[in-house]
This record gives structure tokens, C-alpha cells and sequence, in this order.
């Protein structure tokens, strides 16, 4: 018996860009029939921000409202982080479940999936991150600059995400299984996140060597950013600027993305 193969169809930049859309509103439609990734970006941001507010607030700050303006933006950075494993997640699932092997026998561009995905997840992120300042708001967290500013911070930190998002691309087109991803996420993510300024001020009591971890991580630089174009100071009170802090996020982006783009185009390709 003979095989056939069907040789790839070329197709234009305008064409790819409309698949990668189109597969993209597919990701986020499928939501109405999981109810349970709804619950995910919605009710487990809650859960973290109501937590952290009147279980840390009082024995960090004295209180709930004095802990407000350090908890908000670190943990709207926090969610971030952990949400890009989502895609990690939902990739892998794809991939094992042969979902981008019916994709691939038509006649689209293969990197649509991926890319679909990967905009996709933005769009959740972007759910996330307004749910967790909304119910900030609520108990008590104010903007103190402009309102304006929720531009600039929201644009911030889904570039930072997006570039942060090409490593989980990586683990979830590496590995055998979803767990193995969200394994990655709690053994560098959560560790990275805590060793920051994302909760607590950073202080000299701390050894040198965490002070410097603390002090330097993309987590941190980024915090410091939202938390500039927010409220317009940082954890102690002092004037926070926010071009150092966001050139040094995005740089550290830049570098993990350039890393882990190669790596994950490769991973797709033998996958796929």
C-alpha cells in the first residue's frame, strides 16, 4: 500500500492573521463549555486578594486599607505570572488529545494554533487582572494618580506576561502531561514571586544574597512599575518611578523570550 502526502499550502500574512484569530475565538469560546476555567479566572483572584487583605493586611500594615496599596499591585503580578501557565497548560492538552492534528490537515498556517492560544490566554489575563482590581477596589484600594494610568499598567504587564508565557509555551510542548506544567509553575514561579517586593517591602534585615534576589527579580521590577503608575509610590512611602523599573521588566522579558521562542518553535515543529 502507498502513501500519499499533501504538500503544505503557503499562505499569506493576511490569511495567517486571520487564522491565528480565528483559532484564538475558538480558545476563548470554549470557556462557556468549561465553566470550570471561569472559575479559575474569576473566583480563585478573589479568593487570593480577600486572603491576603485581611489575613496579612493587619500584622503587615496595621491594616486592611494601609496593606491595600502594597497587596494590589503585587498581586495583580502574581496572577499574571501564574495565568501564563495556562497556556502551557492548554497547549500540552491540545497537542495529547491529537486536537493540533486535525488542525494541521487544513489548510491554514501552522503556527496559528499556537499563536491562537497564546492571544487568547492575553485576553484571559486581561479578565484576571480587572477582576483583581476591581475587587481591590471594593475593600478599599484607590488609584492615586490618574485613572489614565490603568492604560499604561495594564499594557505593561500583559507585554511582560507575554513575554514571560514563550517559557510555559516551551514546558507545554515538552512534556508528557498538564501537570508537569503547572508542576514548572509552583517550583519557579512561586518561589520567584515570594523572593520579591510583590507583598513586602524590601528591607536590610534580609541576608545579602536574598536582598539581592529580592531586590533585582523581573518580579520586583515590574511590581515596582504598576505600583509607580498606580499609586505613585512604592512600598515605603517614597516617590516610585516607573521608566527604570518598567525598561528593566521588559528587558528581562526580552531575555526570556529570546531564549525560549527558539526553543519552543523547535519543541512545536517535533511535536506537530
Amino acid at each position: 500500500m502507498t502513501t500519499m502526502t499533501v504538500p503544505e499550502r503557503r499562505v499569506t500574512p493576511a490569511t495567517a492573521v486571520r487564522n491565528t484569530l480565528t483559532l484564538a475565538w475558538r480558545n476563548l469560546v470554549q470557556i462557556k463549555h468549561n465553566p470550570m476555567e471561569l472559575i479559575d479566572l474569576s473566583i480563585q483572584p478573589i479568593m487570593f486578594v480577600l486572603l491576603f487583605a485581611y489575613v496579612f493586611g493587619p500584622a503587615m500594615s496595621g491594616s486592611v486599607a494601609a496593606y491595600l496599596p502594597i497587596l494590589i499591585p503585587g498581586i495583580i503580578v502574581q496572577n499574571a505570572l501564574f495565568a501564563t501557565m495556562t497556556t502551557g497548560v492548554g497547549l500540552n492538552v491540545d497537542v495529547t488529545k491529537g486536537v493540533f492534528d486535525r488542525l494541521r490537515s487544513l489548510p491554514i498556517a501552522r503556527t496559528a494554533p499556537l499563536a491562537g492560544r497564546i492571544i487568547a490566554d492575553v485576553v484571559r489575563q486581561a479578565w484576571s487582572m480587572a477582576i483583581l482590581l476591581a475587587v481591590g477596589m471594593l475593600i478599599g484600594f484607590r488609584i492615586q494618580t490618574s485613572a489614565l494610568a490603568l492604560i499604561p499598567a495594564f499594557g505593561l504587564l500583559l507585554a511582560f506576561a507575554l513575554l514571560l508565557s514563550w517559557a510555559s509555551v516551551f514546558i507545554g510542548l515538552s512534556v508528557s502531561e498538564p501537570e508537569k506544567v503547572q508542576v514548572f509553575g509552583f517550583v519557579v514561579i512561586f518561589p520567584l514571586t515570594f523572593l520579591s517586593n510583590a507583598f513586602i517591602p524590601l528591607s536590610n534585615n534580609y541576608p545579602a544574597w536574598i536582598h539581592n534576589i529580592m531586590e533585582y527579580n523581573p518580579v520586583s521590577q515590574i511590581a515596582n512599575a504598576i505600583r509607580g503608575l498606580l499609586i505613585g509610590h512604592d512600598v515605603a512611602g517614597h516617590s516610585q518611578p516607573v521608566i527604570g523599573p518598567a525598561i528593566n521588566a521588559l528587558l528581562w522579558g526580552v531575555a526570556i523570550a529570546a531564549i525560549f521562542i527558539p526553543l519552543s518553535l523547535r519543541a512545536y515543529k517535533r511535536r506537530v
